[in-house]
């Protein structure tokens, strides 16, 4: 029997455990590399254990990301103004800002992507420029760093680094020059340093088939493609729209056309050395992730989050295409015919795409949950349930949910909420004085076991197959 404030210790850190148990407990789940949690510990120490202070942590990486974003197009673009769109758009990005509210790595992730592919151009760009060494060797150091960095941030990090390969051997039209050669040991030394974490990932391959076993859950085709469509969408928009909406079937394509006249735009107008690395930041990771599906099924794709180093080329297509237009850059070169009248429709669509980012972004904020929170998206409402009882227990598997959707659900309860947190297979015997007892996400187990050691039926509140909640008649 453990009560709500006794549940929410297990959140803080620890100071009888020292860094090494921190990454020990950390390579139990080693699909998520340790460097966003070891500074979460950090900063938690820093600042105190308030529940709101993780989210704190990944709000300063968003913010960091608006000067790495400037200065990956200031390397790519050249380009002052390009560089403010972008940061715009990212600023407004609906998908980017739930992200930055979320106690996880994924604005780190986007930060050490940025970061590395502003440090790549860089390095490539001070070694092309000087003769000596000392000029461009602390570049790539830099390069190599920010690699380490992104993989110890999340595994998917490869695709980006795969993409960076191709780039610089393309570009340098696979002769083995002085660039070539200052890749090879920055990178090398990049993954070098990721080795550790690369044997335990290795060690454990089973563990993280099990963990990520829900990826190969079979989903047609159809739906598939519709959530790739939606996904896209929620870079610029995101109102809450039902999945069956049928502006589910209006939006995705038009921006989808958008996006795709985005791409061709900045590959018909653009050199090599700008498009590329658009490119591959782009069809990497989305090959990596969806070719998996459409040959041996699954659903590794409907995770918006994994494609995050699309998402940035998409905007980085976007930011200088809508850049292009609006000042009638590409006119004076004789490219294309931008008049007065093109430059007014293209401000209106930057328009369109920073107001629909705060529209999105201002329901986000009134909403108690959205479709990010996949672990704990219905606590609201059992929360609301069981604060109407008494005296309620609440009797969860260890095993059967994750245990950080229990912590979650005790910051909404009552503090004379009681948990019984049980271990299989056993059957708990339920103590007396409470008023009502709840079950929350029971294993088939321990269903069956309470209905038939207290010869009762279990009242469910949602007749879904997940189950989340029911209340054992007594």
């Amino acid at each position: 029997m453990i009560g709500v404030e006794d549940l929410q210790k297990y959140q803080h850190p620890n100071p009888e455990k020292d860094l090494g148990d921190t990454i020990h407990a950390l390579a139990k789940n080693p699909e998520h590399p340790p460097l966003y949690y070891l500074m979460a510990r950090f900063w938690r120490q820093l600042f105190g254990a308030a529940v709101n202070n993780p989210r704190g942590l990944s709000v300063l990486f968003s913010l960091l990301v608006f000067p790495a974003i400037y200065w990956l197009c200031l390397e790519l673009f050249e380009s002052p103004l390009v560089a403010w769109v972008a940061v715009a758009l990212l600023a407004v990005s609906p998908f980017h800002v739930l992200y930055a509210q979320e106690a996880r790595e994924y604005s780190l992730w986007t930060l050490t992507i940025i970061l590395s592919c502003a440090s790549l151009l860089q390095a490539i760009r001070k070694t092309k420029d000087s003769k000596k060494v000392t000029h461009y060797l602390w570049s790539w150091v830099i390069y190599a760093v920010t690699l380490s960095l992104s993989l110890y941030t999340f595994l998917f990090s490869i695709f980006v680094a795969i993409g960076h390969g191709i780039y610089v051997f393309i570009i340098e039209r696979f002769r083995f020059n002085k660039t070539i050669f200052a890749y090879f040991i920055a990178s090398g030394a990049g993954f070098l340093a990721f080795s550790p974490w690369l044997v335990v990932v290795v060690t454990n391959l089973a563990v993280i088939q099990h963990k990520t076993h829900w990826t190969t859950i079979q989903v047609p085709l159809s739906l598939l493609v519709k959530i790739w469509g939606i996904n896209l969408s929620f870079i610029f928009f995101d109102f809450g729209i039902p999945l069956e909406h049928p502006f589910t079937y209006i939006i995705p394509p038009i921006l989808g056309s958008f996006v795709g006249y985005a791409i061709y735009f900045i590959c018909r107008y653009t050199t090599q050395r700008v498009w590329l690395l658009v490119l591959t930041l782009i069809v990497i990771t989305a090959l990596g992730l969806i070719l998996p599906d459409l040959i041996w099924g699954g659903r590794r794709s409907v995770s918006s989050r994994y494609f995050l180093p699309c998402y940035i080329g998409v905007q980085l297509a976007v930011a200088y295409v809508i850049s292009m237009y609006i000042t009638g850059s590409l006119s004076r070169a004789n490219l294309i015919k931008a008049n007065l009248r093109t430059q007014k429709v293209w401000k209106g669509i930057i328009a369109v795409l920073l107001t629909g980012g705060v529209i999105s972004c201002a329901i986000i904020s009134q909403t108690e949950i959205w479709w990010n929170k996949q672990v704990g998206g219905n606590n609201p409402t059992i929360a609301r349930i069981i604060n109407q009882t008494d005296r309620p227990l609440v009797i969860s598997n260890v095993s059967s949910v994750n245990p950080g959707d229990v912590i979650s659900l005790s910051y909404l309860l009552n503090p004379q909420v009681k948990f019984q947190l049980v271990i299989p297979p056993n059957i708990p015997d339920i103590p007396q004085g409470f008023s009502d007892v709840f079950l929350f996400y029971p294993s088939e187990n321990l269903q069956q076991g309470l209905e038939e050691k207290y010869s009762t039926k279990i009242e469910w509140f949602d007749e879904s197959s997940v189950k989340p909640l029911g209340k054992l008649r007594l």
